[in-house]
């Protein structure tokens, strides 16, 4: 049974009537910020950030008003934000953020104590829509997380989120904002603005395999990450087709994927979190809390398949 499909039908039945009252069915709410939440500007990234101040289970607060900036991909913030107090354990069944493959290549750099370049390609709620800055966004959270996992390793991770784009847009920047990183792990948001502007899911299926080709022949790890569980994206017919695709593509390709569909899912439909706690005003995009969480879930996944007991990775993160 694919991971979308075991949603009570009371729950799911109230997620469709929250993206109806949104107004979903409007095909130019693609995954674009609203005017009044952050878009993470054009940045330099990789300075060193201090560890966040909460633990595990901390959230924030909802996002605060500020100009959107939507010209430039987003760069992770030099800064960490702290957490206040926690609104809702951020939690998600183990199987949801455990990868399938491990990390060698990240691996490899922890364990020789390298550099390690993380690039996040993705549309706008990797750029950081509905997040109140730019050190609010899932990239920044992230690259906090893994040093406070790490320390002492140099770890970066770069914000290559734009707007509004598709995956063939965002193939089209392979080169220039991926490739020329040399990173150890690329993480690649697909799959939403494909079934909010309700294209075939056929076409995207063969620019997706297409596109995870290229990424590997980089020599970098691949992790995907699929739609987002939101009101304006569970009002669109195509998005369990697009998860299943995501998920078999990555399990043909031989490469990690990240089930934020399922994660999101389940903080609505078994921790009975209302949207608000994760969604932002739009009905679209992750709030701060929704990108802190997904950020600290990711950074479990990641740090537990760089450390897996094989013979490349002898490297451990702190506890």
């Amino acid at each position: 049974m694919s991971l979308h499909r075991s949603i009570p039908i009371g729950r799911f039945a109230a997620a469709i009537a929250a993206a109806t009252a949104v107004g979903v069915f409007v095909a130019a709410h693609a995954e674009a910020p609203s005017p009044a939440h952050f878009v993470a500007p054009g940045a330099a990234a990789g300075v060193a950030a201090p560890a966040p101040t909460s633990g595990p289970a901390a959230a924030i607060a909802a996002p605060r008003a500020q100009p959107a900036d939507t010209a430039k991909p987003a760069a992770t913030a030099p800064v960490a934000i702290p957490l206040p107090a926690a609104s809702a354990l951020c939690t998600a069944p183990a199987e949801f953020s455990r990868f399938d493959h491990p990390l060698f290549h990240t691996a490899r750099a922890l364990a020789d104590d390298k550099p390690l370049t993380i690039v996040a390609i993705g549309s706008s709620s990797t750029a950081g829509a509905g997040a109140s800055s730019q050190a609010a966004t899932y990239p920044s959270r992230l690259a906090l997380e893994l040093r406070q996992r790490f320390p002492g390793h140099s770890i970066n991770v770069l914000n290559r989120g734009v707007n509004g784009q598709e995956t063939d847009e965002m193939m089209a920047r392979f080169k220039s904002g991926v490739i020329a990183e040399h990173p150890q792990l690329v993480i690649w948001q697909i799959g939403t603005n494909s079934v909010l502007r309700d294209h075939p899911l056929q076409p995207h299926s063969v620019l997706l395999h297409e596109g995870i080709e290229e990424l590997k022949a980089t020599g970098a790890d691949v992790l995907l990450i699929d739609p987002q569980y939101a009101p304006k994206v569970l009002a669109k017919s195509e998005t369990p087709g697009m998860v299943d695709q995501i998920a078999l593509a990555a399990k043909q390709e031989n490469v990690d994927l990240f089930h934020r569909f399922a994660v999101m899912r389940d903080w609505y439909a078994i921790q009975h979190l209302p949207f608000a706690t994760f969604v932002a005003p739009d009905g679209l995009h992750m709030n701060d809390w929704g990108y802190a969480c997904v950020a600290k879930l990711l950074a479990t996944g990641i740090a537990e398949a760089a450390t897996r007991p094989i013979a490349s990775a002898a490297v451990h993160p702190a506890h």
